[in-house]
């Protein structure tokens, strides 16, 4: 089946032609690890999951790697200021970091190499450049070489001669072009350093995910991704020593995700309106991060506003809503010649066809979650909560969750329990309106008493407190149901 994919390098959307008939080798640009990962450093990991499931489920085999960047400058520096070796400063936020992806729910990728896994062959891969005259080595600091790489500069636009133009800073003296970027530098005291040729040192931050891409998945590769913000001069940089090194062409296609803003400014430190998102996870859900992202297109700016979290909360609940009522009904008897209802199959289908080709024209996601929508309408159209007695209700809703399922494997999305996720949700929503739950139950406990007491006005006076406290509330076989309300839930 062939997609569509908008490529940073051509500016155009292409229709994807891997290396290798039915394979494909995707590498994602994975954290520098020195803290908590913020809810804007995941919008990578989440849709490129759900990417790599795609293109699975469209039949090829994906090769998926995503790194570790476990030695830099601010892991150094806060191992010294903690007075402990730099592997403890990775070490411990890659823990953290594992801990908030396994609570995402996502798929383990192919292979997660840490930078310092991979000294050797980057030493390697440096010692080519500089054979291959792309390099060059001053007092145990090895620099390449931009002006032997004519095309530098085609994936990010950028011109040099602008770039110098506006150039502050002090110029290194030493480089033959002040655009020059370090792939070797000599290690200060109090850093790791590993033997070279060019003496005691460590790698750049450019070679690193080249070199590890050469050693896992071979000199080209098919798709690189990662956020807008390393195009230039991250990537701009990695094609330029894989070109450099191996004379192939490094990657095929680019992808990029943008940026999450926070209610409608990006996030930064000066603003202090960094989440991380464990914090996030906390006060949410990690189905509201997941839909949150997967909602937006991921060349698209996502803004988390109040409002858009309460959408998702009211989007959210719809589905597990539906999901609680077909696992219920699923239990309904019925027999061998039941079978599910004929024009809510053939909506799934259809449906299964707009998803298709919308998700094949660059994976548009929020063209799927309205397709779950729709689905989601047309089951609770059928009200088969109250058709017991109907023997294809049993089926119909076993249809529904499996499609449903389906597509939430992809995405890692709709996979909890309904009763227990519509209480996680119903706690939070709790806590974050300061609503008394003690309270609430008292009221109920008074509505039951003066409907049994056939005191009506008396239970239209409480059912009337509970609506103006934002509850929703539902008189079941089995005792009183109530959530806080949420708009368009």
């Amino acid at each position: 089946m062939e997609f569509s994919i908008y490529n940073t390098l051509t500016k155009n959307k292409e229709t994807f032609k891997p290396l290798n008939p039915g394979e494909i080798k995707l590498y994602l640009c994975g954290p520098t690890v020195y803290g908590l990962l913020h809810i804007g450093n995941f919008r990578g990991p989440i849709f490129f999951n759900f990417a790599r499931n795609w293109m699975e489920h469209l039949g090829y085999k994906v090769n998926f790697v995503y790194n570790y960047t476990d030695v830099d400058d601010k892991i150094i520096n806060l191992a010294n200021q903690e007075g402990v070796e730099s592997t403890v400063i990775s070490e411990r936020f890659i823990e953290k970091f594992k801990e908030d992806f396994k609570r995402l729910g996502l798929r383990p990728h192919d292979h997660n190499p840490k930078v310092t896994e991979y000294i050797p062959q980057i030493i390697s891969y440096v010692e080519t450049l500089i054979k291959n005259n792309k390099a060059y080595e001053i007092d145990g600091e090895v620099f390449y070489s931009i002006d032997s790489f004519s095309t530098y500069g085609e994936l990010s636009g950028k011109v040099l001669e602008d770039l110098n133009a506006g150039q502050r800073v002090e110029v290194d003296q030493r480089k033959k072009n002040p655009h020059d970027f370090v792939l070797w530098k000599p290690s200060k005291e109090g850093e790791p350093s590993w033997d070279s040729p060019w003496g005691a040192g460590r790698p750049g931050w450019h070679i690193e995910c080249s070199a590890m891409i050469r050693a896992i998945l071979g000199d080209s590769i098919d798709i690189h991704g990662g956020g807008i913000d390393l195009i230039f001069p991250h990537h701009e940089n990695e094609i330029a020593q894989g070109e450099g090194c191996t004379g192939c062409k490094y990657c095929n296609y680019w992808m990029h995700n943008n940026f999450i803003n926070m209610q409608g400014e990006k996030m930064s430190k000066s603003l202090g309106n960094i989440i991380p998102a464990r914090v996030f996870m906390d006060e949410y859900h990690p189905e509201v991060l997941k839909f949150l992202i997967l909602s937006t297109h991921y060349r698209s700016i996502l803004n988390v506003s109040d409002e858009k979290i309460d959408q998702t909360f009211a989007s959210l609940l719809r589905v597990y809503r539906a999901l609680k009522v077909a696992n219920e009904v699923s239990s309904f008897e019925t027999t061998d010649a039941a079978i599910a209802n004929k024009k809510f199959a053939e909506l799934l289908n259809t449906l299964d066809k707009n998803i298709k080709k919308s998700v094949c024209d660059d994976f548009a996601t929020g063209e799927l979650i309205a397709s779950i929508y729709e689905a989601v309408r047309a089951f609770n159209g059928l009200n088969l909560e109250k058709k017991a007695k109907d023997i294809n209700s049993a089926p119909t809703a076993k249809l529904f969750t499996s499609w449903l399922s389906k597509y939430g494997q992809m995405m890692a999305l709709f996979n909890e329990e309904p009763t227990v996720f519509l209480k996680a949700i119903n706690d939070l929503m709790i806590k974050r309106r300061n609503i008394d739950a003690k309270l609430v139950e008292e009221i109920i406990a008074k509505r039951a008493k003066a409907r049994e007491d056939k005191d009506w006005a008396a239970a239209d006076k409480y059912r009337d407190e509970l609506s103006a406290m934002g509850i929703d509330f539902s008189d079941t076989a089995s005792g009183v149901e109530w959530s806080v309300k949420i708009d368009n839930a």
